[in-house]
């Protein structure tokens, strides 16, 4: 039995084909390791893929594909990446955890997003992104019964589309619990830049901009 019903397959089957334009993969990374939601992710990722000719699926094992997962920065399973394009290029839109609830939501705009090479970002943000020259690392903390999570999750996703510098992902905590603890993650949606700033809530794209600006800043060097 597919994870996804008839019903919602068919919603999704029109969203996709209003809003893929050209290929895109997602590359799952799987582990024989302790991954309790690994099979249940590659059955969801499956059956999305059945949804359009377009979309499609590739899986690697996190340890036998060491030299892949460490190319695209995957460290843990399941992880999805979001690739685009003939070239199947990485845009850093990461999905750390079973994209289930609330973020299967983020996962069909991430799929809209690298398919249509459409983003809707503020002239204040593009110009900052148009000077970035130094890597910025987001992590955005969301739960699956969160329903603000995909707000920030998508709005981390479209700075990452448009900077080669970024790279995003949306980390589910109740299947990371390790990192949740590392970085004091009480409520969701929280995102942290670079481990230096954090952001709580769905912050606005102004607000998010500020941060960002504040991140960089403290990680350039002195003098």
């Amino acid at each position: 039995m597919s994870l996804i019903n008839e019903a919602d397959a068919q919603a999704i089957r029109e969203q996709l084909a209003a809003g893929i334009a050209r290929p895109v993969e997602l590359a799952l990374f799987v582990s024989a390791r302790d991954c309790e939601y690994c099979a249940l992710t590659r059955e969801l990722a499956e059956a999305l893929c059945a949804l359009h000719d377009d979309l499609t699926l590739a899986v690697y094992d996190l340890e036998a594909d060491a030299e892949r997962a460490a190319r695209l920065g995957v460290d843990k399973a399941p992880a999805l990446v979001v690739l685009g394009g003939p070239g199947r290029t990485d845009y850093g839109v990461r999905f750390y955890g079973i994209p289930s609830g609330y973020e299967f939501a983020s996962l069909l705009e991430a799929i809209r997003m690298v398919g249509s090479e459409q983003i809707a970002l503020q002239p204040a943000t593009r110009a900052f992104l148009a000077e970035l020259s130094a890597p910025l690392h987001l992590q955005v903390f969301v739960t699956p019964s969160c329903p603000y999570c995909p707000r920030a999750v998508a709005l981390a996703h479209r700075l990452a589309y448009a900077s080669p510098y970024i790279t995003a992902d949306a980390v589910e905590i109740t299947e990371f619990p390790d990192l949740a603890e590392r970085y004091h993650v009480r409520g969701v949606p929280r995102t942290l830049i670079d481990e230096l700033v954090s952001v709580e809530g769905a912050a606005p794209e102004g607000l998010l901009l500020g941060k960002l600006i504040d991140a960089q800043r403290m990680a350039a060097p002195a003098g």
